[in-house]
């Protein structure tokens, strides 16, 4: 079955470019233009990925994304115009998975998407093989990728659930801040370790009662993180 890609752009030229290149791959393309447009999209179908851009009319590409993950945990990448590193942390704070500075090589794009696509799908091998870990109140699906402290789920991002899974799976074992960024995000990602300083931040607000006495996700100063049992 085709996977489901939604672009999200004002640019209409832009979004044309993407679509024809993601249609050449088998990728079934929605397209919309302002932000309204894409929130509809987003509650009327199951999409695979958002590629979403950061400035949009009648609502930002930062709130769409916002109110995206009130509902859902679909992959996004944001796609922004701006350099300044700050956007690109926005982005990440907000609960986009990756982003991508324009303009960008659509060949670049489509690996990224494959990439999370690829990450967000486990080989048959291991769907058969379910993984499941409950550890102090704390239990993850892995072949649902859900999460749930204390019998309360909890709704993390693609990236979120993959550093989580990976830490937890590995306790007591220090992963640094590169690593976890080659590890998650790929060798050939573009993004600095304040990516990855995000996300576990995000991560410990959901599943840690008090974030900045964690009982889960601990960091190890000047070393990394790790999952402490």
């Amino acid at each position: 079955m085709a996977k489901k890609v939604l672009v999200v752009d004002d640019e209409k030229l832009i979004v044309k470019g993407i679509r024809f290149a993601l249609e050449q791959d088998g990728y079934e393309v929605t397209c919309a233009y302002d932000g309204e447009e894409a929130l509809q999209y987003a509650k009327e179908t199951e999409f695979d990925i958002v590629l979403l851009d950061l400035m949009l009319p009648k609502i930002s590409g930062l709130d769409v994304c916002q109110q995206i993950r009130e509902f859902s945990n679909v992959p996004i990448i944001m796609l922004t115009a701006k350099g300044e590193d700050i956007d690109k942390i926005l982005g990440l704070e907000y609960g986009a998975d990756d982003y991508m500075t324009k303009p960008f090589n659509v060949l670049v794009l489509k690996a990224r998407i494959k990439a999370i696509l690829r990450r967000a799908q486990k080989p048959e091998s291991e769907k058969n093989a379910p993984r499941t870990l409950e550890i102090d109140g704390l239990r993850m699906d892995c072949d649902s990728r859900r999460v749930f402290i204390e019998g309360r789920e909890v709704n993390l991002t693609a990236k979120e659930f993959d550093v989580l899974e990976l830490l937890a799976f590995n306790p007591n074992k220090v992963y640094s801040r590169e690593n976890l960024l080659n590890l998650i995000w790929g060798y050939e990602y573009p993004g600095d370790v304040r990516t990855v300083d995000v996300h576990i931040r995000r991560l410990r607000e959901k599943i840690e009662a008090n974030p900045s006495e964690p009982r889960y996700v601990h960091t190890k100063w000047g070393v990394g993180y790790y999952f402490q049992v």
